[in-house]
C-alpha cells in the first residue's frame, strides 16, 4: 500500500470512531427518556417527510414492517401519532404528527443545541472555523 491509502484508511478510522462517540454523546442530550432513539427517529422522518404509510415509514427508516408496528403502537399509546384512513387506498392508514410530537422533537433539538453550543463555546475561533468547514465537508459525504 502506499502512504497515501494507508493515511486514508486511518483517517477513515479515525473519522468513524470520532463520529461515532459524538453522536453517541449527542444521544445522551435528551429531554424525554420515556421516548426511545428509536420513537425519535420515526417522528423525525415524518416530520422530515409529511404524512406516510407505516409501510413507508418502515421503508425510510430501513426495518421490517413488523418491527415499525410495534413502534407505531408505542407512539400512538403515548399520544405522538394519529392514524388516519388512507385518501385511495381503504387497506391502509396515513401516520402523522401530532401537536405533542412536534412539541417533543421541538424541545429536544433545543437540548442538543444548547449542550453542542455551551461545547462549542469553549474551543478556540480557529477550531471552531475547521469545524464549520468538517461540518460542510461530512454533509458531502453523506450526500454521496
Amino acid at each position: 500500500m502506499t502512504r497515501t491509502t494507508l493515511d486514508t484508511a486511518a483517517l477513515a478510522h479515525d473519522l468513524r470512531l470520532g463520529v461515532m462517540r459524538f453522536a453517541r454523546r449527542l444521544r445522551h442530550q435528551r429531554v424525554d427518556t420515556s421516548v426511545t432513539i428509536t420513537h425519535l427517529s420515526a417522528l423525525s422522518t415524518l416530520e422530515r417527510h409529511g404524512p406516510m404509510s407505516p409501510g413507508e415509514l418502515a421503508a425510510h427508516e430501513r426495518v421490517q414492517p413488523p418491527s415499525m408496528t410495534r413502534v407505531v403502537v408505542a407512539l400512538e399509546g403515548m399520544g405522538l401519532l394519529t392514524r388516519t384512513p388512507h385518501p385511495t387506498d381503504g387497506r391502509q392508514v396515513v401516520l402523522d404528527l401530532t401537536d405533542p410530537a412536534r412539541e417533543l422533537l421541538a424541545a429536544e433539538g433545543r437540548a442538543r443545541d444548547a449542550w453542542l453550543a455551551e461545547k462549542l463555546q469553549a474551543l478556540s475561533p480557529e477550531k471552531r472555523a475547521v469545524l464549520r468547514d468538517a461540518a460542510a465537508i461530512m454533509d458531502e459525504l453523506a450526500a454521496g
